[in-house]
């Protein structure tokens, strides 16, 4: 599985038919101590955290401690910091910083819309970039032709998630201005991952979820570019794991032992609906149609490193027909504070989630040549 980002907003708006849901904060996988509640807000929860063992799969643990807060959605939610540090971070596997975006990192509510951001997909007509002035982003993808663009890159063929099913290049399919992800009741199914990644950032991306039966779930995450999950960490801002797709899940995986902070919305994604997520130094988010519904400020659960964005539909092996989910667009923005991953894929590279069964597929230092294709290619795409 992929790991996840949230972004925090003050406002939970009453307009958006959004039950909220608290956040049991879970320490699925080892025994240390929950994240402090003052770190941690959450919408109101109407079921406690569904534990998850370290390959991302719900799973049962007794005695896992409950953590969070509880906020009122008419109130909005306050989420006190407990990290004052900020500023850029290098690391082993992070460039330069890259600047764009929002100069105080943060997620107060900004200034109006850049004039020159792109106009709302007739889609998803509400987006945390509106709703935050967010701007134009550093890279987009639309999907305006007919093959998956060279930046993306699907998984596979290999086993699926937790070694159930197949992930094959040919389940990801784009035409009609939409990149598609199919499966079937036999567990073929597929995931994309997008090139390269970042340390810090914004994204944002507007999707839907066909209703499904039997355990295929959709998601959105933040997967370790360096391909170290769990130390690596793990951010899955949009989850959906119920066959009538009304509920959201959110899981920020952290440390060796594979410890997860857990959140969840109730909102219908059968509808096309804009899913974003904030990583800053001091705070992880997550909204859905510019909303927020997650926040996290536990600065040492976060990813210690870049990440890439990835959108899969993964078969958790009782599959029980064939489903689909759509993404119509995505954006990234990079903040002051952001690196540019220095590993990635060459372009229409194919990419893998079980890098020690296939090394060839790992992100790496691309050769000249490659860096300068990607170069151009992302060059191209931000014209």
């Amino acid at each position: 599985m992929r790991t996840r980002t949230r972004t925090t907003v003050a406002v939970l708006a009453a307009t958006l038919a959004l039950s909220a849901v608290t956040t049991a904060g879970a320490s699925a996988a080892s025994a240390a101590p929950a994240a402090p509640a003052s770190a941690v807000t959450r919408t109101v929860a109407d079921d406690p955290a569904p534990p998850r063992d370290d390959s991302g799969a719900a799973a049962p643990t007794p005695g896992a401690p409950a953590g969070g807060t509880t906020t009122d959605p008419a109130a909005g939610s306050a989420t006190p910091g407990n990290d004052p540090a900020g500023g850029t971070t290098t690391d082993p596997a992070a460039g330069s910083a890259t600047p764009g975006g929002d100069p105080a990192g943060g997620t107060a509510k900004a200034a109006p819309a850049d004039p020159a951001a792109p106009p709302a997909s007739s889609h998803c007509t509400e987006t945390a970039a509106q709703e935050l002035g967010w701007g134009a982003p550093t890279r987009e993808s639309d999907f305006d032709g007919t093959t998956v663009p060279p930046d993306w890159h699907p998984y596979g063929p290999e086993p699926g998630h937790n070694k159930k099913g197949t992930r094959t290049p040919e389940a990801v399919t784009v035409a009609d201005g939409a990149m598609t992800i199919s499966a079937d009741a036999d567990g073929n199914t597929g995931a994309v991952s997008w090139h390269p990644g970042q340390k810090y950032g914004r994204w944002e991306a507007c999707v839907k979820s066909d209703e499904g039966r039997g355990g295929i779930n959709a998601l959105l995450l933040l997967w370790p570019v360096a391909e170290d999950f769990p130390v690596g960490g793990e951010v899955d801002w949009m989850e959906i794991m119920d066959d009538s797709r009304q509920k959201t899940s959110f899981f920020l995986h952290y440390g060796p032992g594979n410890d997860q902070d857990y959140g969840s919305v109730k909102h219908d994604s059968t509808q096309w609906s804009a899913y974003a997520l904030e990583w800053t130094p001091e705070k992880i988010t997550a909204y859905v149609n510019g909303k927020e519904w997650y926040s996290n400020t536990d600065t040492d659960q976060f990813p210690p490193r870049p990440m890439n964005m990835t959108m899969q539909l993964d078969y958790f092996g009782n599959a029980g027909g064939p489903t689909a989910m759509h993404m119509d667009w995505a954006r990234q923005w990079a903040l002051p504070q952001s690196t540019v991953a220095t590993l990635s894929l060459p372009p229409g590279s194919a990419a893998t989630g079980q890098p020690r069964d296939f090394p060839d597929r790992k992100p790496r230092e691309l050769s000249g040549p490659e860096q300068q294709a990607q170069t151009a290619m992302l060059a191209r795409e931000h014209r």
